[in-house]
């Protein structure tokens, strides 16, 4: 079956997270991507997750996450006979990828200047903390230290617990996905043009437009955001709410979404208090009206509101944990994961592309490489002898 990025050939010269999410998604879409690493150990992640066993064995969980899909060749960059290399790959090469310092290529000799050179069709994307120019662009940058630049930690939690981090890396992760996209448009556009160009992605403006409504509402209104917690500021009763057997979520955005939880609960009165008729004077009251609601969900446990309420057109839903979420019948149902063998290891499951495309569907169809697994064959597939791949492997350039 025909992909998307069948015949791009990707150069992913990143580590860790944000880059090899980028090239991750570009791999799902067919792309041929090289990952290219240093080796002595390789990408970063590769001794990064929860099992020592696997870190050791180079195959760490945050690297198998990430690396489905791709080949691995392995060059050490400080050596010019490894330049020279990826200048060759470059040649014929669609699309570079790095997440490295600014500057860092410039000083290997392999930037875009450089590269644009040899291939001016090259698309370039260089993902970094903070951008290739201004003030704060050569400072060390992880997704926590972006998290509390961005603003990020600043609006989650409540009085209670803030500032507060995001349970997961979201701007290394986000920062990524800005990165595939970026270099989709970049190919579009080279399409229609020829062009190749470069693109500078950084993760601290990547996750500022995702808190879209808090800053419009600081920006463009001047209301500073509020510490809420787990409820929605933009509607009431709108968050999480205590039932007899756990937590319901409950998304009442609609006046009559309103009126349909007051009646369901037994509550109808509540519809004409003052406190709580409107929308605005909900929100203000939400303190008021929260008790008064959680006394009557504290009847019954939380899948049969959830199964009322939703039947009654108004979103709600269990709050699962993540083994439970994974495995819930509608994941299964939209093909969310591929099982896949990986040596060492044994079988594991990997995310496909989680956008369905009718024609060209983005599968796992091959395991996280192992360290340099596809070195001999790129090597030869440009001209290299395997007495010149002995040679490049005793003097340590691959």
């Amino acid at each position: 079956m025909k992909k998307i990025l069948e015949g791009i050939r990707v150069l992913d010269l990143t580590n860790v997270l944000s880059g090899p999410f980028c090239t991750l998604h570009l791999a799902l879409l067919g792309a041929e991507v090289i990952k290219i690493e240093n080796p002595k150990g390789g990408d970063l992640a590769r001794a990064l997750g929860c099992k020592p066993e696997y870190n050791k064995a180079l195959h760490g969980t945050s690297f198998l996450a990430q690396n489905a899909n791709k080949k691995s060749l392995t060059l050490n960059l400080k050596e010019p006979e490894a330049v020279e290399i990826f200048k060759e790959l470059v040649k014929k090469a669609d699309v570079v990828v790095e997440n490295f310092r600014p500057n860092v290529m410039k000083r290997l000799g392999i930037d875009y200047d450089v590269l644009s050179s040899i291939n001016p069709k090259i698309v370039y994307l260089a993902i970094s903390g903070f951008g290739q120019t201004g003030p704060d662009a050569f400072k060390p940058a992880y997704d926590q230290i972006i998290q509390g630049l961005s603003g990020v930690m600043a609006i989650n939690g409540d009085e209670r617990l803030n500032p507060l981090r995001a349970g997961f890396p979201v701007c290394d992760t986000v920062g990524g996905m800005n990165g595939a996209f970026a270099v989709m448009a970049a190919l579009f556009h080279r399409e229609r043009t020829g062009e190749g160009q470069f693109i500078d992605v950084a993760l601290l403006d990547s996750i500022m437009p995702l808190m879209g409504w808090v800053v419009a509402n600081l920006m463009i209104g001047g209301q500073q955001p509020q510490l809420l917690g787990n409820d929605n500021f933009t509607a009431a009763p709108s968050g999480t709410f205590r039932t007899k057997d756990g937590n319901i979520n409950i998304a009442a955005n609609k006046q009559e979404q309103w009126h349909s939880v007051a009646d369901i609960l037994g509550v109808p009165e509540l519809k004409e208090d003052a406190r709580f008729k409107e929308r605005d004077a909900r929100k203000a009251n939400r303190a008021a009206l929260t008790p008064l609601l959680e006394e009557k969900l504290m009847e019954r446990n939380t899948d049969e509101w959830a199964d009322l309420l939703n039947e009654a057109g108004v979103p709600s839903g269990k709050i699962l944990k993540l083994e439970d979420a994974l495995s819930a019948e509608q994941v299964a149902h939209r093909n969310t994961f591929t099982e896949v063998e990986v040596e060492n290891v044994g079988k594991i499951k990997l995310f496909n592309l989680t956008a369905k495309f009718s024609k060209t569907p983005g599968l796992v169809t091959s395991p996280p490489p192992e360290l340099s697994e596809h070195t001999e064959a790129i090597l030869t597939d440009l001209g290299y002898s395997k007495e010149n791949i002995d040679d490049l492997r005793a003097k340590q350039v691959i």
